[in-house]
């Protein structure tokens, strides 16, 4: 991660402000707030403000006053209930805007998530920086023979250097040529191109930055498909930084995530059958299980 002289500057000139205040804080965030968490080789991920801790998810599912009168383990059974059975508007109480600095093709994918409100660094005004990520060696991998959108065998040797040398290369010819059509001449009349138009001839492994605010129902949403181990893992970088930060922050609510989403397990209605037949003594074979050969791929992978 490079933060510049004036932005770490600004971070430290951020955390050593301290404001009286009567809302409710959580001191795990608190010693998060402004921190450039680095994350792959230039990106960042930092808290610039949030709403709201455990005690929030619990009064607004009780619309009481205050802090409420229960117990603090009445608090984390009452969280693991309305995870356990799927209750989103009190954990949408909370609120939290990250400021992230990621490459172009993991934005891409960020952006699917529609529930969180975005403000991104525009090319069309300013100049993006020369920063393109280059993945670490053992980030290389071949096409997946059994999975269409993953990674299969990492490469190695001379092709592993051939493949880095080519991204690198093409990433800084791309970014020489876009300064060039930036830059006006007036010895021979060149113009220069606007930069709505130059920014087109930029690789999608240059690193763009923007804002993400986002409550917490949507963000364990978030967090559930890409802190999988099955997510690309470029945005899963980005969405273990977060699942720390979200632990410190809302602890009880994080740890009923963590064991009814991350760590848990939705049973179709067959698969239920199968598990059902299975405890009876009886042997089920994917022929006679009526699932597919991908579900029962995926079922046996969990349950043998």
């Amino acid at each position: 991660m490079s933060l510049t002289p004036e932005q770490q500057a600004e971070i430290e000139a951020q955390r050593s402000e301290t404001r009286p205040t009567l809302r409710a804080t959580a001191p795990g965030m608190e010693a998060h707030l402004y921190t450039a968490h680095p994350v792959l080789d230039h990106g960042l991920v930092r808290v610039i403000d949030y709403m709201g801790d455990d005690s929030a998810i619990t009064q607004a599912a009780r619309v009481s006053y205050g802090r409420g009168t229960k117990a603090v383990s009445d608090d984390r059974g009452l969280i693991r209930y309305l995870m356990r059975h799927w209750h989103s508007t009190p954990f949408e109480m909370c609120e939290v805007k990250f400021h992230v600095k990621l490459p172009v093709f993991v934005a891409r994918q960020w952006i699917r998530h529609r529930t969180a409100n975005v403000n991104e660094y525009s090319a069309r005004y300013s100049i993006l920086d020369r920063e393109f990520y280059i993945p670490a060696p053992d980030q290389l991998a071949a096409q997946s023979r059994v999975n269409n959108q993953g990674r299969g065998q990492v490469l190695e040797g001379a092709e592993a250097a051939r493949v880095l040398d080519l991204l690198r290369e093409d990433a800084m010819r791309a970014y020489d040529h876009y300064e060039d059509m930036l830059t006006p001449d007036e010895a021979t009349g060149k113009l220069g191109l606007a930069r709505e138009l130059a920014r087109m001839n930029l690789p999608a492994n240059i690193y763009t930055q923007w804002y993400w605010k986002v409550d917490l129902h949507n963000l364990f949403h978030f967090l559930r498909l890409r802190a999988d181990a099955h997510a690309q893992y470029e945005i899963r970088a980005y969405a273990e930084t977060i699942c720390a930060i979200t632990r410190d922050w809302v602890p009880n609510a994080y740890q009923a995530f963590e064991d009814y989403r991350l760590g848990g397990v939705t049973l179709s209605g067959q698969a239920v059958g199968v598990l059902k037949r299975r405890l009876a003594g009886e042997e089920v074979t994917q022929e006679t299980s009526g699932m597919s050969k991908g579900e029962w791929r995926e079922f046996t992978a969990v349950w043998g």
